[in-house]
């Protein structure tokens, strides 16, 4: 054990995880501001903040929220703390390596996230997944806006923010560590897209449509609680197992056991 401190120390870098945070806030802060230059996504940006302050009118809406941004907190530190200092490193390396180890951690843990809500938070094909209770509170919103993202039960908020973190622990023991700007893309992405997938979307034509689809597929992902569209960075799972689901009911069609003639 006295030989093993040393080895993780040297491994442990809590400055760049820092660096990453404050990154993170940056750039969350600047393209916040860079989207209101935007008149398309400066209305989605005001109808979304309207719905929201109109649900924070409810007690229980708020409670639910103000409880989340508390265990919100509580889960950052531990990841910037504990877990991201392990996966940094201030070594150069190749260009190529930030696409490429952006994509792969994006990519792996949508994977990942697939087959938790697939088979986890749901029913798929007649399974009941063992926290359905949990993700049900989530699914009270049938209509989404943007803050419904974090109207979620707290021990999913950990198992959310775990999956993205362990994703990119283990992909740092195989890839090698990755550098700051790596981290922090993809996190702004990850909370981007995911964020954007609960907006309230009203534009569909070029070049907002790609927009409009990810947000209307998981509005339709909202409006059962047997539909399909589990991941949450593409349509690319659903599409490859066939759980794409386009409000049209086909999916839970699909599912459905066939009655006796």
């Amino acid at each position: 054990m006295p030989a093993l401190l040393p080895t993780l120390a040297s491994h442990y870098h809590p400055l760049l995880s820092l660096y990453a945070g404050l990154g993170i806030i940056a750039l969350s802060l600047l393209a916040r501001a860079a989207f209101r230059l935007v008149p398309v996504m400066r209305e989605a940006q005001d109808l979304n903040a309207a719905t929201f302050r109109e649900k924070m009118t409810r007690p229980h809406y708020a409670a639910n929220q103000a409880w989340n941004r508390r265990w919100s907190l509580l889960f950052l530190v531990v990841i910037f703390g504990g877990i991201l200092p392990f996966c940094l490193t201030a070594a150069p390396q190749p260009w190529w390596r930030l696409p490429r180890d952006g994509f792969v951690i994006l990519m792996v843990y949508d994977f990942v996230y697939y087959l938790t809500h697939r088979f986890v938070f749901h029913d798929s094909a007649g399974i009941k997944g063992p926290l359905m209770w949990m993700h049900a509170v989530h699914h009270r919103q049938h209509n989404p806006c943007r803050w419904d993202a974090s109207y979620i039960h707290p021990l999913e908020v950990a198992i959310g923010l775990g999956l993205y973190v362990l994703t990119i622990f283990v992909l740092a023991r195989v890839l090698g560590a990755f550098q700051v700007p790596t981290i922090v893309l993809t996190w702004f992405a990850f909370t981007e897209i995911n964020l954007h997938n609960h907006d309230l979307w009203e534009v569909d034509r070029f070049p907002f449509r790609t927009m409009a689809t990810m947000a209307r597929m998981h509005h339709n992902h909202h409006a059962s609680f047997t539909g399909g569209n589990y991941a949450t960075i593409s349509l690319l799972y659903d599409w490859m197992f066939g759980t794409l689901d386009h409000g049209d009911g086909a999916v839970k069609r699909h599912r459905a056991p066939a009655r006796p003639g």
